[in-house]
């Protein structure tokens, strides 16, 4: 039995941490429940509140971690950063790295003395030989190892990911037969700082105001139109665009200090290969020269590459070229054969 383990449950009150605290508990571990506060207003609260009626339900103490300070500094102001400089950021894997596994995870083990934590990511740890992999989860539509890569080992080997081999339908109908107060809550949005009716776009807008910059067609070099910010577009976009043109045109690059935006038609968005400056090697173990699977954006298919050391810098060549390339996003990189997470890098 594991009744001497305890277990702190990341519950945000939806219906996935819900269903992780409910298999934990049955499965014999003391669990209690966490929530983070992420910011201040009625949409945290909000969380908070349905966080503890889940709790309540299931009969596990919970506690409220104010990480709202760094959260503002460490992604709020992070993802401001990054438009301002002319990237897209990833706010869930920085808000992985920092707050869930790192204020969240030191306030969880240190702090109300629990063995691990668990969450209701989908993705699988499996211990080989002392170390610590992530394998994709059996509902690969929910994979989520791509926002995971930052991890270390001693913060896998203290978590729990208990929803790995259960589909959404799965999880949706134990809710349901347990009747948790979360059995019909949505999915989480992806950016949770920016909640409806604002949008992104709305949220720099008020953020950077409107400054007034040009369209050139990259080829050309000839200007096309005028736009309200190159802060406002990203590498590959093409809706909001608004310029008639004899082809479809895309988003090529962006030069934020001109406030300049670079149009182009659909095959100059591939590239062959990129450069980048480090990998982190989840297990620890560096590679040198070795075949992969890779993402540079979550909700791509895996494609085959070959990734090469040279001097200081990892080259990484793609069998097939891949389109939008995209600076602030990630690449992740998996294994060939059984799909585990190797490590990934900041492009």
């Amino acid at each position: 039995m594991v009744m001497h383990k305890k277990v702190a449950v990341l519950l945000s009150g939806g219906v996935d941490s819900s269903v992780t605290a409910f298999l934990l508990k049955k499965q014999g571990y003391e669990v209690v429940a966490v929530t983070g506060k992420m910011f201040c207003s009625p949409e945290t609260e909000q969380i908070v509140t349905n966080a503890k009626n889940v709790a309540n339900s299931l009969g596990i103490e919970h506690f409220v971690c104010d990480v709202s300070e760094d959260f503002k500094t460490q992604i709020i102001d992070y993802f401001e950063n990054s438009y301002k400089i002319g990237q897209t950021p990833n706010p869930c894997i920085m808000c992985n790295k920092k707050i869930k596994w790192g204020k969240i995870f030191d306030y969880a083990i240190n702090e109300l003395g629990a063995d691990y934590i668990a969450t209701g990511h989908y993705a699988n740890i499996k211990e080989q030989n002392g170390i610590f992999y992530l394998y994709p989860a059996k509902d690969e539509k929910k994979d989520q190892l791509y926002y995971l890569f930052e991890l270390n080992q001693e913060q896998l080997s203290k978590t729990i990911f208990p929803l790995h081999n259960l589909e959404k339908s799965e999880i949706r109908q134990i809710a349901e037969e347990n009747n948790l107060p979360s059995k019909s809550s949505k999915d989480s949005q992806d950016i949770c700082f920016i909640t409806k009716p604002m949008t992104t776009k709305k949220f720099l807008a008020e953020k950077f105001g409107d400054t007034t910059g040009d369209f050139i067609l990259k080829s050309t070099g000839k200007k096309l139109g005028t736009h309200n910010g190159a802060w406002q577009f990203t590498i590959g976009q093409r809706k909001g665009i608004g310029l008639a043109y004899q082809e479809p045109l895309y988003v090529i690059s962006t030069d934020v200090e001109k406030n300049i935006v670079y149009v182009g038609v659909k095959n100059e968005l591939y590239s062959d290969s990129l450069k980048i400056s480090n990998i982190n090697f989840q297990s620890g173990t560096k590679l040198e020269n070795f075949d992969a699977q890779i993402k540079v954006r979550y909700n791509m298919q895996k494609e085959n590459a070959k990734i090469s050391q040279i001097n200081n810098e990892f080259i990484v060549e793609f069998e097939s070229p891949i389109s939008a390339i995209t600076k602030g996003q990630a690449l992740v990189i998996y294994d060939k054969n059984d799909g585990h997470l190797i490590g990934g890098s900041w492009i």
